[in-house]
């Protein structure tokens, strides 16, 4: 394409957190740029954000419907090619739906929906269309764990046995909620969050790394999902085991009331042959483990000519110069440009360009919510894992 592709974006507006990484981490290869946006479910603070990026007046839209009619009636050399949705969950279904409808391909912010029958209605509807759909599991763009899942799926740790992953956090500790700030009062609200806060908003991402590296589908789990702050209605704390089909075990832990841990997400896989271990906080090291020899540490782009393709190909600096969250998060957006810009020229995107997560993940974390939901509830405890497909 002799162009950028054109992006719009619902919800981020003031007062924000994830709408302002999203356009960092959308706009930083130079493919995409913001052309408009329906930032705020209030309209005079929608309109404002959109002057604050220095959006041209006719495209601060009030709402997202306004938004999507007003931008299909451009000409289709001028309207947005995409929409990024980073509004609560309860609207991601509503907004993508509406997006699907009206002809525009979707990048969204993680959970999928609010719900697991909203998320598969929304599968549905992208299979329908044929539109490229993205979901921001955006700790799957970090080159060490591509690096991870090459080695994983090379075979180079022999069969997988053991899953630990984890994602504690300590900023629920109290009842922030009650403060007014909004993005506790928001993710511990059903209302708008669903039926999960700790594991909808952080959990997810554990199960979808984990199954991102290893490729293994969970088959049933034992959940033990607890509220410790008084008042609060959903989970802020949660212990899972795991199995997986094919006969690995797991345990995935994620708590936001862990004090003073900040996003300490991290996994550590073993094979009959070996394991790995890698964390978030130090995104550019993967440890590797032998039963007969000493530790190996690989880092981002040392060697590059060791690393395999997906991991170069997430790397933009030389080594020894720090990558991180937003450069992870822009590897999905780039990523996505790419495929889009070959749909957009009548291609099949290749393989590479479309490593970023789907809304078949999307789905997968949703069935994951509703059958930690389950267990949890039960006196059984173990569950078959709530089917998807």
């Amino acid at each position: 394409m002799q162009r950028k592709i054109r992006m719009g974006m619902v919800g981020g507006g003031r007062g924000a957190f994830i709408g302002a990484v999203h356009r960092m981490a959308a706009q930083l290869d130079g493919r995409i740029e913001l052309v408009c946006g329906a930032f705020s479910s209030t309209p005079e603070k929608s309109v404002a954000s959109g002057r604050d990026l220095l959006l041209p007046a006719d495209r601060c839209y009030a709402s997202y419907p306004e938004m999507f009619r007003a931008e299909r009636e451009r000409p289709a050399g001028d309207r947005m090619d995409f929409v990024c949705i980073v509004t609560p969950n309860k609207t991601h279904y509503p907004v993508a739906k509406m997006a699907l409808e009206y002809g525009f391909n979707v990048m969204c912010d993680k959970p999928l929906t609010f719900d697991l029958k909203e998320a598969l209605a929304l599968r549905k509807l992208v299979h329908k269309t044929g539109l490229l759909f993205g979901l921001t599991h955006n700790y799957t763009g970090y080159p060490m764990v591509k690096e991870a899942r090459a080695l994983v799926r090379s075979g180079r740790l022999g069969a997988i046995r053991k899953i630990v992953v984890e994602y504690p956090q300590g900023w629920l500790a109290g009842a922030l909620e009650k403060s007014g700030q909004k993005q506790a009062g928001w993710r511990t609200d059903p209302a708008q969050a669903g039926s999960s806060c700790c594991m909808g908003d952080i959990g997810t991402h554990a199960e979808n790394l984990a199954e991102y590296i290893t490729g293994l589908e969970i088959e049933e789990l034992c959940a033990d999902l607890t509220t410790f702050i008084k008042g609060r209605k959903l989970e802020d704390d949660g212990n899972v085991l795991l199995h997986y089909k094919g006969g690995a075990r797991g345990i995935l832990y994620a708590s936001q009331i862990s004090i003073d841990d900040e996003n300490g997400l991290r996994i550590r896989i073993y094979g009959d042959r070996g394991g790995l271990e890698w964390r978030q906080e130090e995104p550019n090291t993967l440890i590797l483990k032998w039963p007969d020899q000493h530790r190996q540490l690989v880092r981002t782009n040392a060697k590059a000519g060791l690393l395999s393709a997906a991991s170069k190909a997430a790397s933009r600096l030389p080594a020894g110069h720090p990558e991180g969250f937003i450069e992870a998060f822009a590897n999905l957006y780039r990523n996505y440009a790419l495929a889009l810009e070959a749909q957009l020229d009548g291609k099949k995107p290749t393989p590479e360009a479309l490593d970023f997560p789907s809304v078949d993940d999307g789905v997968r974390g949703m069935a994951f919510i509703a059958s930690l939901l389950k267990s949890s509830q039960s006196r059984q405890k173990w569950m078959k894992a709530v089917a998807w497909k």
